[in-house]
């Protein structure tokens, strides 16, 4: 839709109001003289002054004949030549003759004179002359009146509705209706309003969505956590109780006891730093401590660090990566996110598996990849997988499955590296975790 700039709109109605004006006069002119032309009301007003002088010449001589009708008859008729009227007053105030008693002389120009002979005051004569620009005027004041009234219309339409509406629909928003329709308008300064206007409010619509989405992941979060915390503290508490009893009361039954309570510890432990790390990452956008680091070292330290619980299952970790897999990014976060996929895969790998971990660069992408000989994903596992505190047994039973978060996490640090992590089956069997991040600048 194409637009005017409120200047010119202005100067447009600046125009509108001087033209119509000069076209109603313009038209009563033409309606008046028949003529077009502005150039013969001087030889116009010549002619009126000969037939004025002659009208009071012919009164003036006829004062003797003032009441005969022949006389009254011959004035009337040149009267009415010359497009005027008279009154012919005695001496005394009376009426001697009047051409035209309908006459309204408001609007008229009139002369007024005394005849006055030998000393003697014969009477008083009123001529009124025709009318000369009143009927121009009147239709200039109305021209004038008539485009005030479609000036004002028109802003009514073009500057006061639109800003109306606009007012209306920002308290449509500001009681949380979204689907308020902001006008349009003609008006190149009250489009752009509109359209920033439109923006801040599309800007407030997605901030309050991501609100709602945070507030609904919290509440998930706090009920999860407190079903995941649960158990373990009742375990530890219950072992505790035993060992305050006297309920072990050999040195195999204590071991055992104290044995349980460090690995339900351990896992309190590790469900409270998924936590925090979830947290921080989901909420704070703190900045990436960005360095120059090797991700296939970064991948060593955790196949380093895995190992030996993996041995404990007999499970091979292969690190099958070749050249320079250089990416910028936080060595700390970085090493989160790959000790939580293969913690992941060594925990979803049978007794004498394994797990294979590849790392190249390809063109600006460094990729990575971590494959397992476990029984992979099913479809709701692979549709919700990153999903926070998702677990695929039904039983949430920790004997194979963590804090839930493990995923989530490496998924949003590789995300805040600029790069991205999915889940997939292997073609040969068991899961398959891919990504990619960029690759560092040589320079």
């Amino acid at each position: 839709m194409r637009t005017l700039r409120i200047r010119t709109f202005i100067m447009l109605c600046f125009f509108f109001i001087t033209l119509v004006p000069w076209i109603f006069f313009v038209t009563a002119h033409f309606m008046e003289t028949k003529t077009l032309s502005f150039a013969k009301n001087q030889p116009q007003n010549e002619i009126l002054q000969g037939k004025l002088t002659e009208t009071i010449h012919l009164i003036e001589e006829g004062a003797a004949q003032w009441r005969d009708a022949n006389w009254q008859s011959q004035l009337h008729t040149q009267l009415r030549q010359a497009k005027m009227d008279a009154v012919i007053l005695s001496s005394s105030g009376q009426e001697i003759f009047q051409s035209n008693p309908d006459r309204s002389g408001s609007l008229s120009s009139t002369e007024r004179f005394s005849v006055i002979e030998d000393g003697h005051l014969l009477g008083r004569v009123i001529i009124y002359l025709p009318k000369s620009n009143a009927t121009q005027m009147i239709s200039t004041i109305a021209g004038l009146s008539l485009a005030i009234f479609i000036i004002g219309v028109e802003m009514r339409r073009f500057l006061l509705k639109p800003l109306e509406k606009m007012s209306f629909a920002a308290r449509q928003i500001a009681a949380g209706d979204w689907d308020a329709k902001l006008p349009s308008s003609r008006i190149t300064e009250i489009a752009e309003v509109r359209d920033g206007f439109e923006t801040m409010v599309n800007g407030l619509q997605q901030s309050y969505q991501k609100q709602a989405e945070l507030e609904k992941e919290r509440r998930f979060v706090i009920a999860a956590v407190a079903h995941d915390l649960r158990t373990p503290l009742f375990a530890l508490r219950g072992y505790l109780d035993g060992l305050e009893q006297g309920i072990a009361q050999t040195p195999e039954k204590i071991a055992k006891y104290v044995a349980v309570c460090k690995e339900k510890s351990v896992q309190l432990d590790r469900l409270v730093e998924d936590l925090f790390t979830f947290t921080k990452m989901e909420y704070l956008e703190t900045q990436l401590n960005d360095k120059t680091v090797d991700l296939k070292l970064i991948l060593q330290k955790s196949i380093d660090s895995l190992n030996p619980p993996a041995r404990q299952k007999d499970i091979l970790i292969s690190n099958h990566s070749a050249g320079n897999c250089i990416v910028k990014g936080d060595t700390h976060l970085l090493e989160r996110a790959m000790n939580n996929l293969l913690d992941n895969a060594v925990r979803h790998t049978p007794s004498h598996g394994e797990i294979i971990v590849q790392c190249c660069q390809d063109g600006h992408k460094v990729k990575f990849a971590v494959r397992d000989t476990g029984p992979g994903f099913n479809s709701e596992e692979l549709e919700r997988v990153f999903e926070p505190l998702y677990r695929g047994e039904a039983s949430r039973n920790r004997s194979t499955g963590g804090s839930g978060l493990g995923l989530t996490i490496s998924q949003r640090i590789i995300r805040r590296h600029g790069g991205e992590l999915a889940a997939d089956n292997h073609s040969g069997g068991g899961a398959l975790l891919t990504g990619w991040m960029p690759a560092a600048d040589p320079d």
